[in-house]
């Protein structure tokens, strides 16, 4: 007995504890103590969170000049401003556009966000210049989804013209084996979110008016 718990017991607690830490790393990455103790728009549609990981990076643009770019996320709009290559690599078509598009811009509570051509989340949220809740979760084959969750966008304008923008996922399992599912599925989403995160921060900077000579952000009148 001793020789298996060293053998088996003991590789399986460290593994444990390994992934705990990691998840508990990219769960966080970017947020203050503030950010990850505070209750966002959305957290009540996923009351008791299994899962919820808080994500954050300050854009040096007010928040107006942000909303756009979240506004046209989508796989059949402007995309995630994240690595389209590897999310293209598992055929989910997505081209992330570095203009704002009016006909993108129309978003409201009901409607849908694709991630890709047959996967969507539903607007649960969607208030224009603040915050943008979507909600769903993931079929897989012929089995219901294993989770429910939401995924909020947040933005907090702060006095010195900068913006906060927060991203927080919530999951509550609905199958034991949930959580075998959204654990790896929560680490994709670190790497992924945290260069979309800096995808909206570095187009909102590029676009955003300056103190002197205001550069607005190109708005195509493209129908998408």
């Amino acid at each position: 007995m001793s020789f298996l718990v060293r053998r088996v017991g003991v590789p399986l607690v460290a593994l444990m504890v390994v992934k705990a830490a990691v998840l508990r790393w990219t769960g966080r990455w970017g947020a203050t103590a503030e950010e990850l103790a505070a209750t966002l728009p959305g957290d009540e549609l996923v009351s008791h969170p299994d899962l919820t990981t808080t994500r954050a990076v300050t854009v040096h643009a007010r928040a107006v000049d942000v909303w756009p770019w979240i506004a046209q996320l989508g796989q059949d709009r402007g995309g995630f401003y994240s690595y389209d290559g590897l999310e293209n690599l598992i055929g989910c078509d997505i081209h992330s556009a570095d203009r704002i598009v009016s006909a993108w811009q129309g978003i409201e509570a009901g409607g849908q966000v694709r991630l890709a051509p047959e996967v969507a989340m539903t607007i649960a949220v969607a208030e224009p210049g603040m915050t943008l809740v979507l909600r769903g979760g993931t079929q897989m084959g012929t089995f219901s989804a294993p989770f429910d969750s939401t995924w909020a966008f947040v933005l907090r304008e702060e006095p010195d013209g900068t913006t906060r923008l927060l991203s927080r996922e919530r999951y509550e399992y609905l199958h034991w084996w949930a959580a075998l599912v959204v654990g790896p599925l929560s680490v994709i989403s670190f790497v992924m979110s945290r260069k979309m995160l800096r995808g909206i921060a570095e187009r909102a900077e590029r676009t955003a008016p300056r103190p002197h000579g205001s550069v607005r952000a190109p708005v195509s009148t493209e129908s998408g």
